[in-house]
């Protein structure tokens, strides 16, 4: 359901006048499958078939049965637009889009999952990616509305608007960027490419490290593990402080000083880090993270260690902060590697 299917539906007088335009008509085409358990797209499916049944709607609005690979193919082919309306951040891909970008189709998407790397400009056309509204229902009557204006003033006008020859020469060349500025990004050479550049190689050192002398580092690192998961919660805070500044307007080229002191028992000092962690609210009042900076251990002698940062900010600004410890060592490939994380407040 996250798919927002019925969301061409929210304006049904709109939409009526899109389709039965009587110089530039318009047909929408649905096709898919709903999961036996999946109450919500069944009855999103059986909402679409009732409207494709309504006079208006007749012949504009279809719902084609029997959702597989043969059918894929021939929609691919056969469609001039490829709509996509997910709920943004849900989409995790997209692949449908890509496929049908390969057969030269247009693409018109939320800019989530791959569209946010596959858009360019005069190749198709986008949602923004940034919500309105945090309500749902707000949200959707605000895409509905922005689908239907680009749908009325920018691509129905494209696809019928053609020189003295009969060429749509604008669609024609949002389909000629298609296949020349997004398609080859999105071919199995470039995804064979990404994955042993970005992880098989990588990775290929680090297998070779872990599986040496019948694994003895990586029993090194599950004993490790399993030690720090029982005592990560006897960790103590015995005072921290920190400079604070008023209203947390922090100014350039100040020195903001904290320290933090704790007591963590049978875990040595090596494997304990502490950061600071700020963030900035943004224009939608949602906190967004802007830099971490890590402590430094000044001292440690029987559990009890002193942790300090100097803070110098590069950019005058408002900041709220956090502080949290987290686990170190020097075979894990990064923090969220292991899960163990506590805030201090």
């Amino acid at each position: 359901t996250y798919k927002r299917a019925s969301l061409l539906f929210r304006d049904m007088d709109r939409l009526a006048r899109i389709v039965n335009d009587p110089d530039r008509p318009v047909q929408f085409i649905y096709a898919g499958k709903a999961h036996p358990h999946d109450g919500g797209g069944q009855d999103l499916i059986k909402r679409i078939v009732e409207i494709s049944q309504m006079p208006q709607f007749t012949g504009k609005v279809l719902f084609l049965e029997n959702y597989d690979i043969e059918l894929a193919k021939r929609l691919i082919q056969g469609v001039d637009i490829w709509l996509n309306t997910p709920t943004r951040p849900l989409e995790a891909s997209g692949t449908s889009g890509e496929k049908a970008v390969m057969n030269g189709t247009i693409h018109f998407s939320v800019l989530d999952g791959w569209w946010v790397e596959g858009y360019r400009a005069y190749a198709g056309w986008a949602l923004p990616k940034k919500r309105s509204f945090t309500n749902q229902e707000l949200q959707n009557d605000v895409d509905a509305e922005t689908i239907y204006n680009m749908l009325e003033y920018e691509i129905i006008p494209a696809y019928y608007s053609a020189d003295e020859e009969g060429v749509p020469v604008e669609w024609i060349s949002h389909i000629k960027n298609t296949m020349v500025k997004i398609a080859p990004e999105f071919t199995m050479r470039r995804m064979l490419d990404d994955y042993i550049d970005r992880y098989y190689l990588k990775l290929w050192p680090r297998s070779k490290y872990f599986k040496a002398n019948n694994f003895e580092k990586a029993k090194e690192m599950a004993s490790w593990k399993n030690t720090m998961r029982q005592e990560w919660d006897n960790i103590e805070v015995l005072n921290y402080s920190f400079e604070q500044p008023n209203d947390n307007v922090y100014h350039s080229g100040h020195d903001y000083r904290a320290e933090i002191a704790l007591n963590i028992k049978k875990i040595p000092k090596e494997n304990v880090g502490v950061e600071f962690v700020f963030t900035q609210l943004n224009k939608d009042g949602e906190y967004e993270f802007v830099d971490s900076q890590e402590f430094k251990l000044v001292s440690g002698k029987n559990g009890k260690c002193l942790y300090r940062a100097n803070l110098v900010p590069e950019k005058a600004g408002t900041f709220f902060y956090g502080i949290r410890i987290y686990p170190k060592h020097k075979d894990l490939p990064h923090k969220q590697d292991f899960y163990l994380l506590r805030w201090i407040d």
